[in-house]
């Protein structure tokens, strides 16, 4: 069976991305965009796709969410023990796609990734909610379970068990952050003649900063 998908028309507005006017910085740039996305209330701009491949190059992709951002790069959890955790600790190299469709906008982010420190993981869990703390605990994330009657009957022995106690972080879950080396920013402009961005780290620490063909 196939299927054609038609185009749609270009709805795209004038907005340009100037390679002369970006921020020097693209952690800057990306928050200059982030924070406008959340001024658009669009719905989870912080959803991101992790692209992460075993070291034989066969690669992966879901969503995750973006938890913080700075100048050392981007930060998200999850299960050390999990499919993408796997990959990340054989092969530590791994790229995020933010895409703000309303915006018309797209950043790419590639770079190495590595673990935050317990500290960090643990002080975000306590930010968690708890049933969300309960489901670290409870999910042995990416294995084969025999039905969802397990996940909530190990959520269950944990509500009981945690019930008036603090819930501490699991050793098997925390934060990894991906250190940028790449950062492109993309902007749909008419005809498909696209802005495309691209910051590139230098040996230096510096980034420089070209104009891409779309």
């Amino acid at each position: 069976m196939s299927m054609a998908i038609d185009s749609m028309d270009d709805t795209t507005t004038l907005e340009t991305l100037d390679e002369k006017l970006v921020e020097r910085d693209p952690i800057s740039q990306f928050q200059l965009w982030f924070d406008e996305a959340l001024a658009a209330k669009l719905p989870m701009p912080e959803a991101m796709t992790l692209a992460t491949a075993t070291p034989e190059g066969r690669p992966s992709a879901r969503m995750v969410l973006l938890k913080h951002v700075d100048d050392e790069g981007f930060v998200f959890f999850t299960n050390y023990h999990s499919a993408k955790a796997a990959q990340i600790e054989s092969n530590p190299y791994a790229a995020l796609v933010f895409y703000w469709n309303p915006l018309d906008r797209q950043v790419r982010v590639e770079g190495k990734v590595e673990r935050t420190s317990a500290e960090e993981s643990e002080q975000y869990f306590q930010t968690r909610p708890r049933e969300s703390q309960i489901g670290a605990w409870a999910s042995p994330q990416s294995s084969v379970i025999a039905g969802r009657e397990v996940l909530e009957q190990r959520a269950q022995e944990l509500e009981d068990y945690y019930r008036d106690r603090r819930i501490e972080c699991p050793a098997h879950w925390g934060g990894y952050r991906l250190r940028p080396d790449k950062i492109e920013f993309w902007k749909s402009r008419i005809g498909r003649l696209h802005d495309r961005i691209r910051y590139e780290l230098m040996t230096d620490g510096t980034w420089s900063i070209k104009r891409l063909a779309p």
